[in-house]
């Protein structure tokens, strides 16, 4: 058995960049004293998620990679020991902007990074006025904990994403997150969302034998109309079993420990790799199939 101690934060951010980034912080390092071995934060954790409204000031937040957030995290994951998975705006260049994750090594140095190719475009969710779709394909990063198959909140909704990362030998999914609940919504039908999001995640998890960690936001945030992130930050083993769900409403800071050799065994059960009919998906790469 090997053991994987994950660690998570979900916070409540605040207009406060600089407070929220010393709050993660420590918030990181009382993880990998309590023995956590990976960390993971959520969806661009540094700021309120500014993606509520289109403001072109607002690309200010956004910093080349590397720098200086990649040195502060950086210099946390080396002094922790641990490996790290953050959530950055990245400029890239001029009017070039990218939602990037970026993983740490124990030792502080970029793993590697996954830019987010799934770009949302909805009340509250501008994404797509900020962020050019991920150039780097679905590629899994490897650390000294694992190849880790890092992708980005609205991937989350893709099974092919998960496929893709899994095929390319992912050993866990990861999702850092920011979703709430739209506040025109009933009650009802923000639990629906909710259990939605939570469920094609654990959908993922079993459909490639994978474990999956999903560490959202929590609390409201004021934009143009006040969004409350749902929290609910959870991690999943290959079956989809929960091995633990956070709160909806307050700030967390959990480790689960993982298994990470029950995915082969799940695979030995349930051999989906193995039944695929390759040689009949090809229709997966059009738009839509309209009929002859």
């Amino acid at each position: 058995m090997r053991k994987l101690k994950i660690g998570f934060l979900q916070q409540h951010n605040t207009e406060d960049t600089v407070n929220n980034v010393e709050r993660l912080c420590d918030g990181i390092r009382d993880l990998a004293h309590r023995g956590a071995q990976l960390v993971v934060l959520q969806e661009l954790h540094n700021s309120l998620y500014f993606c509520q409204e289109e403001n072109v000031d607002l690309f200010n937040l956004a910093e080349p990679i590397p720098g200086p957030s990649t040195e502060i995290y950086g210099r946390v994951a080396r002094e922790c020991g641990i490996v790290l998975v953050t959530s950055l705006f990245e400029r890239r260049a001029p009017g070039l902007y990218h939602n990037t994750a970026v993983v740490f090594e124990k030792d502080g140095t970029i793993a590697g990074k996954y830019r987010k190719m799934h770009i949302p475009d909805d009340p509250g969710y501008y994404e797509k006025f900020y962020f050019t779709p991920g150039d780097l394909g679905f590629q899994p990063i490897d650390t000294s904990v694992g190849r880790l198959g890092v992708l980005v909140c609205w991937d989350q909704w893709y099974p092919e994403a998960a496929r893709l990362m899994a095929l390319a030998g992912a050993e866990m999914l990861i999702y850092p997150t920011a979703i709430g609940w739209d506040p025109n919504d009933t009650p009802d039908e923000q639990e629906r969302q909710r259990m939605a999001w939570q469920t094609v995640m654990r959908g993922h998890a079993v459909a490639n034998g994978l474990p999956v960690v999903a560490v959202n936001r929590v609390g409201e945030e004021k934009g143009l109309t006040p969004q409350r992130f749902w929290g609910t930050s959870f991690v999943c083993g290959p079956q989809g079993e929960l091995y633990y769900e956070a709160s909806t409403d307050d700030e967390e800071s959990i480790i689960v420990d993982i298994d990470m050799e029950r995915s082969e065994q799940v695979r030995r059960w349930w051999p989906f790799l193995r039944d695929r009919r390759i040689d009949s998906y090809k229709g997966l790469t059009e738009r839509f199939l309209d009929k002859q």
